[in-house]
Parts: C-alpha cells; structure tokens; sequence
C-alpha cells in the first residue's frame, strides 16, 4: 500500500497495448508505484469490458505495472483515509468488481509482476490466471499494518494459491516473500531473470494456448474459476456441464475430425 503524489495525474492512469493476439493493460502510475486509486481501478475494470467486445482479435491478456520499481504496490491510502465503513465496504465492492472482470474473461490472463506486488496489487494479481514474475519481485498482504484487512479477494484467493497456513501467516504479520519463495509456494508459475524476460515468456504462452481451441480455453478457465473452493460434488456437476457444452461448438467437431483424419486443425472460435 502507497501514497500517491500527484506527478501521475496528467496522464490516463491505465493504457491497453495490443501486439497481435495479445493485449497488455497497463497500470500507469509510476510515481505512486502504480497504487489502486478508484480511477485506476475503474479504468482497469473499463479495459477488460472493452476487451471482451473483441474476442475474436484477443487471445490472451497481460496486466502489468508501469515503470520496473512495482506491479502495484496497493491500493491508494489517500482514498481509503477517510471513508466511512459504508464507504470501505464500496470500495472493496470496486476491487472485486475488478476481479470479476478478469475471472470472466474468456482467455487466459498473466499477471507479469516486475517488483512489488503488495496489499491489492497481491490481490490483482491473484485475479489472474498466471503470475509471471522477475527475480526482483516481492509479494505481500501489509493491510493488518495499517488496521485494515485485504479487502479485494486476498482472504479468498491467497489461501486457494498457497495453502490455508501460509496464507494467515503472510496476512496475520504482514510480512513479503521473494519471488523464488512466492514459486515455491505455487503463487508465482514461472520466474524470469529480468523484464524483458518475463514479458517475452508470457507472450510465448499466449501464443502457445492461441493455437488451441478458443472455445475449449473459455470453458475450461469458465470451469476452473467457478469450480475453486467449491465441494467435490459441486465441482464435478460444473465440470460435467462444461464438457457438454463442448460438444456444441464446431471446435469440438473440426479438432476431433483433424485427429482422425491425422491433420493440423483450423479453429474458427464457433
């Protein structure tokens, strides 16, 4: 968590690159280390609803932080400092708002984390279906420190990551892991030495699911998020019904067709 200065403020605090089938939306914020204000959050949120409108041209989404010192260090303290409880509870209904829009997106989605992902930047970071992260990079929920608790989902996905114990132990003392820990503990899927690195792995992965089913990538992170931390039972009912709704697409049919007929399928996203 941070304060921001106000050397940010002239500039959109979110941009969206596009590089062929993948879009990057950045945090842009580098003086206040990329800090989760409501305009940022907002604008995030804006990106992903502007980004689902084009599917067909986007497979794969990367969220990163401007600027190399930190992915998002937290949220903006100075929007927090004098809201009342009501007004907490709408702020942390914004932060989840965020994370929705990511969970619901039909691609894969990697957080590249280059320095601190701390308080909401963990917690945008966990909304992802990947974290990448630098050698230089440190995780963190720091909120017991400041009286609060996390607010944007850190209670619900941090312990799905890493495990119920290591979980309370990060949020209980407010205490950072490194990134080679943060692998270890099955948070971080893939460490780089450097940015241009990280940044590189995560557009060879988007490639690599590219040339997959569109179809059966959406159903399966469709599945995937709705069926964590939910009972076996409930889990597998979800599992079932997404397989069925494989056999609706044209997918299914031409990649089962190429496997028979021992040729390179051509996926059309129907």
């Amino acid at each position: 968590m941070t304060e921001h200065p106000a050397a940010d403020q002239a500039r959109p605090p979110v941009r969206v690159e596009r590089d062929g089938v993948v879009a990057t939306v950045v945090i842009d914020r580098p003086a206040a280390l990329n800090a989760l204000s409501p305009d940022v959050l907002r604008a995030v949120a804006d990106a992903f609803a502007q980004l689902a409108t084009e599917r067909d041209a986007v497979r794969g989404v990367i969220v990163a932080g401007e600027g190399g010192r930190a992915f998002v260090a937290g949220a903006d303290i100075r929007s927090l400092a004098d809201r009342t409880p009501e007004q907490g509870a709408e702020a942390a209904r914004l932060g989840h708002r965020v994370a929705e829009a990511i969970e619901s997106f039909p691609a894969p989605v990697i957080a590249c984390v280059d320095g601190f992902a701390l308080g909401g930047g963990l917690e945008l970071a966990l909304a992802c279906d990947l974290i990448y992260a630098t050698d230089a990079s440190a995780f963190g929920q720091p909120e017991v420190r400041l009286g609060l608790i996390p607010g944007f989902g850190g209670t619900v996905r941090l312990p799905r990551a890493v495990g119920l114990a290591l979980a309370k132990e990060l949020i209980y003392t407010g205490r950072r892991i490194d990134a080679a820990t943060a692998e270890s503990a099955g948070l971080v899927a893939r460490r780089f030495p450097d940015r241009e690195s990280l940044f590189d792995g995560a557009r060879a992965t988007i490639a690599e699911v590219a040339e997959n089913a569109w179809t059966a990538v959406a159903l399966a992170k469709r599945v995937l998020v709705a069926a964590s931390g939910t009972p076996t039972a409930v889990a597998t009912d979800l599992e079932v019904e997404g397989f069925a709704d494989a056999f609706r697409t044209d997918d299914m049919r031409e990649g089962v067709a190429a496997f028979l007929e021992k040729r390179a399928p051509e996926f059309t996203g129907r």
